[in-house]
């Protein structure tokens, strides 16, 4: 079975589809790895320039009443293989409510696929149905947060629904960590962030991630090109830190 990563976090436009594809796009140069883009924003699945229109999605996995397999969602890109996102999503939570089985619609999808080691999904910034499924499906959450004094606003609710879902749906669900992203460490306010984020990870029994992820202008530059960072810039700043935290997950 493949150990299913989770990046996720309450918060917009704190990273994570950087996280999620930087992750995979790394992880995939050693590994059979694949990455599910659950949120209709569709971040990464621009990056991957994956296709929406006229192929199945991960709506269509999720949705589809004769379970449609997810191999047949998956696009085998340039950057890599992905389940695309579907702006359609948004309309899953009313489709799917009272119904107890689609909160394990991505689960049993993934049960059923075969031939990677990795998954890698990137999530929405909302508490919803399809979070749920992306939970229950998972081993570990990772969560990209900011030094910034609203660094840690809703972290609480996104760790007592991972607690819910690890008692109910997934007793093998845990927390990877917090991985501190857009950092550069220049400002008391970061250093001192930083070290309340460390105290905040404690006690949600779980830890800061050594690795910290700069920032740098090639990033961005990379995500307009089409190209994961580690094809467009391997010496940037940024990727040298991804490269970093994907030896502190012990993925070699």
């Amino acid at each position: 079975m493949p150990t299913v990563f989770v990046v996720a976090n309450q918060k917009g436009g704190i990273g994570k589809s950087t996280t999620a594809t930087n992750l995979a796009g790394i992880i995939g140069r050693n590994h059979k790895t694949l990455l599910i883009d659950a949120d209709p924003q569709g971040n990464s699945t621009s990056t991957y320039n994956a296709q929406i229109e006229d192929v199945a999605t991960l709506y269509d996995v999720i949705i589809d009443s004769d379970k449609l397999p997810i191999s047949e969602a998956i696009q085998h890109t340039e950057n890599g293989d992905i389940v695309a996102s579907d702006p359609l999503l948004v309309k899953a939570e009313k489709m799917l409510d009272g119904e107890l089985e689609g909160f394990y619609r991505l689960k049993d999808a993934l049960d059923n696929l075969e031939g990677y080691e990795y998954i890698v999904i990137d999530t929405a910034p909302s508490f919803n149905i399809i979070l749920y499924n992306c939970l229950i499906a998972a081993d570990k959450v990772i969560i990209p947060v900011t030094a910034d004094s609203y660094a840690m606003q809703g972290i609480q609710q996104l760790y007592d629904t991972i607690m819910s879902v690890k008692r109910r749906q997934n007793k093998d669900l845990s927390i990877a960590g917090l991985l501190l992203v857009r950092y550069s460490g220049r400002s008391n306010l970061e250093r001192e962030t930083r070290d309340n984020i460390e105290n905040i990870a404690q006690k949600m029994d779980t830890k800061l991630f050594k690795t910290v992820i700069r920032e740098c202008v090639k990033t961005k530059e990379a995500q307009e090109a089409k190209k994961l960072l580690i094809d467009y810039a391997p010496k940037c700043n940024t990727c040298l830190d991804y490269l970093d935290f994907v030896k502190e997950l012990k993925i070699k």
